[in-house]
């Protein structure tokens, strides 16, 4: 069961995964070498030798401490990178704080609301202690990209927004323009992008990383989106409200992730947001981590030419 270290500071609410240890399995850091490991790691992950480095210690005994730590769960590896031609592994922290419980008093609050499992792993590595720590990329309204076209799905960042916050606060203004974020060349974070490549240049940047990419060609009208192609079955689906739902690792950084909601259509994409923040339970169901991709269909149920629900094509 999921665990957080909750505290309060001037008025507002903050949170830590915290991994319960028992006992026998606190000897890792009863050690001083090992406590310094972890917390030079705590600032930034690093590999063992940039920490036999840092801490003046033979690598050797970095590696025995680095492997007490993570057997008892303390430490993890966050991601590999090529390092003078050998795969180095960079160790992390695994949680934000560390305890024992003792079978004390607990007492129920309500002011955090915790977040489903599936939804945690899917929106991982982008919350860090109910934080996130990410961009939302909308497209620019103005005429942009490839196309010279104008986003006008925007406003749906603000539909997630409001999801997203009943379970993550926010430390730095999080919604970004694609044409900043790309002319900044800052593409290597979480990246949330809302659009499809039409209208989002990250999205355009992307498309063809994905279990479902969009088949898309200028046209003398801007572009010509001819539906999207699922590479699983190569099959193409060209309903306006058709949407896509998808998680890749960053291919600029393995460290990070990329979710993207986009439609053929602006509805499609408004489909995909009410998927994302009404329907998560039925869209997550396959859900076990790593890429993922779901198309959906936009449905109006009530019949008033809006779209209101959803119901998936292809997992």
């Amino acid at each position: 069961m999921k665990k957080m270290l909750v505290s309060k500071k001037e008025g507002k609410h903050y949170s830590k995964d915290i991994l319960m240890l028992k006992p026998s399995e606190l000897k890792p850091l009863t050690n001083s070498r090992s406590m310094k490991i972890v917390e030079l790691i705590s600032k930034s992950p690093m590999y063992p030798a940039q920490i036999a480095k840092k801490l003046g210690m033979y690598i050797q005994k970095v590696y025995y401490y680095i492997n007490q730590l993570e057997k008892e769960g303390i430490i993890e590896v966050k991601k590999e990178e090529v390092i003078k031609g050998g795969k180095a592994k960079f160790y992390g922290l695994s949680h934000g704080a560390f305890g024992i419980d003792i079978g004390g008093e607990e007492r129920e609050i309500s002011e955090i609301k915790p977040m489903d499992p599936k939804l945690t792993k899917f929106f991982s590595p982008m919350i860090k202690n109910s934080v996130f720590d990410g961009k939302i990329i909308v497209g620019s309204p103005e005429p942009h990209g490839p196309f010279n076209t104008g986003a006008r799905d925007g406003h749906y960042a603000i539909q997630l927004g409001f999801f997203m916050g009943q379970y993550m606060a926010t430390d730095k203004f999080s919604v970004n323009l694609d044409v900043d974020v790309k002319n900044e060349n800052n593409l290597k974070d979480n990246l949330i992008i809302i659009g499809g490549p039409g209208v989002n240049i990250l999205g355009y940047e992307f498309n063809k990383k994905f279990p479902y990419f969009f088949n898309i060609q200028s046209s003398k009208y801007g572009f010509l989106m001819g539906g999207v192609v699922s590479k699983k079955t190569n099959e193409v689906f060209t309903d306006d409200n058709i949407g896509v739902i998808q998680k890749i690792k960053n291919p600029l950084d393995s460290s990070k992730s990329i979710i993207i909601l986009a439609g053929k259509k602006a509805i499609g994409t408004k489909a995909c947001i009410i998927a994302l923040t009404k329907g998560y339970k039925k869209i997550m169901n396959k859900y076990n981590g790593g890429d993922f991709g779901i198309l959906i269909r936009g449905l109006d149920l009530d019949g008033d030419g809006k779209i209101d629900s959803i119901e998936v094509i292809e997992e």
